[in-house]
């Protein structure tokens, strides 16, 4: 009996011992835990750090473009032609491609959300890298059949590439680090060969651009122009082997990030952040040529008009007329974006694209602003630089217009039930969308007719769009109210109206369309 009590005393003490290393263990995991997240930050600051740098310098490059200058002897249309070879084609090469860099920084910090010392300077890395590819691209641009311009383009994407991998490898090693979604599924180690699979497309792409480039340079201009519509031409031909071999069973932890799908979801905040910057900017840099040049010599103000500032100033009234118009059509495309986006609840790949292109032209708003004012009264070039104003703030707004009929496809999802289709703001909200686009478009055949009073018309454009916001809504229910009476004359009745539209179902969009 003794041995017995000895032995159940001893297991006893055994338990003891066991329970307090596991107590112990426990308690140093959960130190270790807590002075790890201790060492870790919110990755905002981050996020909005990189997206005011990546729209900056998606923007600025529109300056070479818009200080080119045109003399009063030279024909614009040919000076136009020479631009969309070179400097217009970097501009929008370069604002594209910033952006599929941009959009791949989006997704890549969808799955991290917090970030450490170490994963900011990788980042800063990784920024110090794609600020620069706009020089690079001005190379390619001023010397397109040297090899070096490629190269130091090519090695720059490919740098990128290797730190993004990286950064996904640092993260995974750190799960703390990663979405919370991650961080409990059991998939940890597919997720991680999924995405580093995904983000070295492009680097692997580039290197057979800069190979291809000894040989053939065209073919490296073609396999640049592939990455940035890699992601679609990524999904057609998974689309094409499924419809040719049958459908490939795939994770369902694929279908979370890095599909190239394009309704995968891009972040919504960050979308707003990178196109606010962008609109910022160009509303910013269209004082510079004001300070720049249109400040008056004092020695020229003394001798030409006797010491009159007035008088001297009054010489910049064009210069002045054409900042504040274009001042206001700028301000006015950010208002109309904000009511777009305010009344969108998630943003997919697809709708980041049409973004893209909208703030790829608004971007052009400064040359638009330089042309407008630089030619002679009543010439070819001011009616031809007038016209090409008009289109770019007309794609500007039909790309916008482009985002929201995209939402309405998929508008349970993607759109407010204000301003689906039936909704009681889907009217006003269309006509908001449209409004540019057709003022662009009514003035561009207008200056074609009336070529002589081209300028006052376009300036009458951008004096009265202003107005015509601040009166939408009552324009949009007047014009509602002339088409119930022209098309329903019986049911003038607006009791009876709202009655019979509030038992009416509403039919989805896509539904419609269908």
């Amino acid at each position: 009996m003794a041995e017995t009590h000895d032995s159940d005393i001893i297991e006893h003490h055994v338990e003891e011992e066991m329970e307090k290393k596991t107590t112990s263990s426990h308690v140093f995991s959960s130190f270790l835990e807590r002075q790890e997240l201790s060492s870790t930050q919110s990755s905002h600051r981050l996020l909005a750090y990189s997206d005011a740098l990546i729209s900056i310098i998606a923007t600025v490059m529109i300056l070479p473009v818009a200080h080119t200058k045109v003399e009063d002897n030279e024909e614009l249309r040919e000076s136009v032609q020479l631009l969309l070879t070179t400097k217009i084609a970097v501009y929008l090469m370069t604002f594209l491609i910033v952006n599929v860099a941009w959009a791949a920084h989006i997704r890549l910090f969808q799955v991290i959300v917090r970030i450490d010392d170490c994963l900011a300077l990788l980042n800063l890395a990784c920024m110090m890298l794609i600020t620069f590819l706009p020089y690079t691209f001005s190379l390619m641009a001023t010397f397109p059949e040297k090899v070096l311009g490629i190269l130091l383009f090519c090695g720059c994407v490919m740098v990128i590439g290797i730190i993004q991998a990286v950064i996904v490898v640092y993260a995974f090693s750190r799960p703390f680090l990663l979405n919370e979604q991650i961080q409990i599924s059991e998939n940890q180690s597919f997720y991680k060969r999924h995405i580093l699979k995904v983000i070295m497309r492009v680097p692997i792409m580039c290197l057979f651009a800069s190979i291809f480039s000894f040989i053939f340079f065209q073919l490296s201009y073609l396999l640049l122009t592939v990455v940035i519509f890699l992601p679609y031409i990524s999904q057609l031909l998974k689309w094409c082997r499924s419809k040719a071999i049958g459908q490939v069973e795939e994770s369902p932890d694929s279908m979370l990030f890095y599909t190239y799908m394009p309704s995968e979801p891009l972040s919504k905040d960050r979308v707003e952040a990178f196109s606010d910057g962008v609109y910022a900017i160009v509303a910013t840099l269209l004082i510079l040529d004001i300070c720049e040049d249109n400040v008056p010599d004092p020695a020229a103000v003394d001798r030409k008009y006797g010491g009159s500032l007035i008088a001297a100033l009054q010489a910049f009234g064009p210069e002045y007329l054409a900042y504040f118009g274009s001042f206001a059509t700028v301000g006015l495309l950010w208002f109309v974006h904000h009511s777009l986006f305010l009344h969108v609840t998630k943003t997919t790949r697809f709708m980041g694209l049409l973004n893209t292109f909208s703030l790829a032209f608004v971007g052009g708003l400064p040359l638009a602003y330089q042309l407008t004012h630089e030619f002679p009264p009543n010439s070819r070039n001011e009616l031809e630089a007038i016209q090409i104003s008009c289109v770019i703030i007309f794609f500007a707004g039909i790309f916008q217009l482009a985002i929201w009929v995209v939402a309405l496809f998929s508008e349970q999802e993607t759109l407010h039930p204000y301003v689906r289709y039936g909704g009681r703001e889907h009217i006003f909200m269309l006509a908001k969308l449209a409004l540019y686009p057709s003022v662009a478009l009514g003035t561009f055949f207008l200056t074609c007719i009336l070529s002589k009073f081209s300028a006052s018309i376009f300036h009458l454009m951008e004096i009265t769009v202003p107005f015509a916001f601040l009166l939408l809504r009552l324009l949009v229910r007047v014009g509602l109210a002339l088409l119930r009476l022209i098309l329903y004359p019986d049911r003038s009745d607006p009791k009876i109206i709202l009655e019979e539209e509030d038992k009416e179902t509403r039919v989805p969009f896509s539904a419609l369309v269908t």
